[in-house]
């Protein structure tokens, strides 16, 4: 997982978004790599990439905003070489319901080879929302992407 903040990584502030992730991704029996990097869409894409190299699920937290250091999309998208659109839609649809602050989310979700990437908000709360709508799919779609071919479609 990679948390995107000025203020974590200069370590003036707690990464309580950090943290729920990882305690959520725990729950779910993951093994966690933990990454901050600041809200610089340079040190964004390189550390998406090497994180492309050693894991199939990349959690973001933060820089998805309207704020002018908020660039954790545009550090994103390029890399992605397939977009999973439902994932953001969803997590931005589930947050409406909750606060029109959701608007503002500026999220993606894709695939980069095998590696699933999906960038939530900088708050412990839309992280753990974001993960609340993601996890049902989560292992669903990681076995897809990996070519598990016995594992089957499942249809609704």
């Amino acid at each position: 997982m990679l948390t995107v903040s000025d203020g974590v990584d200069a370590g003036v502030r707690e990464d309580r978004s950090g943290d729920t992730l990882e305690e959520l991704l725990r729950e779910e029996g993951f093994d966690v790599v933990r990454r901050v990097v600041p809200d610089d869409r340079a040190a964004i894409a390189t550390a998406l990439e090497e994180l492309c190299e050693q894991a199939l699920l990349i959690l973001t937290t933060g820089g998805t905003g309207f704020g002018p250091r908020d660039v954790t999309p545009e550090a994103t998208r390029p890399l992605l070489e397939r977009e999973a659109p439902g994932i953001a839609e969803g997590i931005r649809a589930d947050a409406l319901r909750r606060t029109p602050h959701a608007l503002l989310s500026r999220g993606v979700a894709g695939l980069r080879g095998a590696t699933l990437i999906v960038n939530l908000p900088g708050s412990p709360g839309g992280c753990r929302d974001g993960f609340a709508v993601l996890r049902p799919a989560l292992r669903h779609a990681l076995e897809l992407a990996s070519g598990d071919t016995a594992t089957p479609h499942r249809q609704t």
